[in-house]
């Protein structure tokens, strides 16, 4: 059984918390040293934040239970969080290029790098302890938030790990224009973490189907029955976060009663809800034989039908 998205919001105060503290550690580090690579790895950081609290105010209206106005609940407000998250990425990538290009054609000296370099490392552990925490729980309870926010801490752990051999590298060496460049490599990378993060927020958003893994679970479930001579057509499915919805037709003897479609109805249903969780299964009833029952296989869900509709 998934946790319902109420339950996640500790992790988002985690993520708060673990900003607002490797921010200051940051910041602190760069004080010491005048690099601009731990200056980028700072700013990534107050994106870090801004994505924590997006999140945080996000999964508390996924949070929310359907209304009248948002039948099918208030999921797919983790895709406005992941999708936030992602922009945010990119902007501080930008920022990172416009702050490391000055200090490449005009490098300078750094200073108190043992001490610089040991706050960022504790900051870096800081964020690798909760960006894998963050993970687990996303991928356990299927919140595209949760991942997003997960991501975008690991990349600040890759960016710190550069930015660190960066500055080591410059202590050892004296080659002041390594500090810059490091700093637009890990804005290259994290770039193209926000791009996945993106894409990611938008096929939610356009109600992508469920991924072939799934689609095939349900396939063996209805595989089942169509032994026993029941058919099923207009198969559609979508996600939001981690809430999953199907709509399928069932066909059946037209000599069958009310009584045994609807039982028949339940049966299927229910094994879809075993075989998949947090699942709403809206079926419709037609009869084997009926040439119009095979016509609405390009159903746009705006026909009237009765439908039996079971959430679990």
């Amino acid at each position: 059984m998934h946790a319902q998205p109420a339950s996640l919001t500790r992790f988002a105060w985690l993520s708060v918390a673990a900003a607002l503290a490797t921010l200051a550690l940051k910041f602190a580090a760069y004080w010491f040293t005048g690099s601009v690579g731990l200056l980028s790895d700072a700013l990534e950081s107050l994106v870090n934040l801004a994505g924590a609290l997006m999140a945080l105010a996000m999964l508390t209206v996924a949070a929310r239970p359907p209304d009248d106005e948002h039948n099918f609940g208030h999921n797919k407000a983790e895709y406005f969080s992941s999708g936030v998250e992602g922009s945010l990425i990119l902007v501080a990538a930008a920022g990172i290029a416009v702050t490391a290009i000055p200090r490449l054609l005009s490098p300078r000296p750094l200073g108190n790098i043992g001490i610089g370099l040991g706050i960022a490392v504790v900051a870096s552990l800081m964020n690798l302890g909760v960006g894998l925490t963050l993970l687990r729980a996303g991928r356990k309870h299927g919140s595209i938030t949760l991942e997003a926010d997960a991501h975008h801490l690991l990349t600040d752990v890759w960016t710190s790990v550069g930015v660190l051999v960066a500055v080591g590298l410059v202590a050892l060496t004296g080659w002041q224009q390594l500090d810059p460049i490091v700093a637009l490599l890990v804005a290259a990378n994290i770039t193209w973490t926000g791009v996945r993060i993106l894409r990611a927020s938008v096929a939610g958003l356009m109600d992508t189907a469920l991924p072939p893994a799934e689609l095939a679970q349900i396939q063996t479930v209805l595989n089942r029955y169509q032994a026993q001579g029941v058919e099923f057509h207009a198969l559609r499915t979508r996600k939001a976060a981690a809430r999953r919805f199907i709509a399928i037709h069932v066909l059946v003897p037209g000599s069958w009663s009310v009584q045994q479609g609807h039982q028949l109805l339940e049966a299927v249903e229910t094994e879809l809800h075993a075989a998949l969780p947090q699942l709403t299964v809206s079926t419709h009833l037609e009869p084997l034989g009926d040439p119009v029952a095979y016509q609405d296989d390009g159903l746009q869900g705006i026909r009237p039908a009765t439908e039996t509709a079971k959430e679990r």
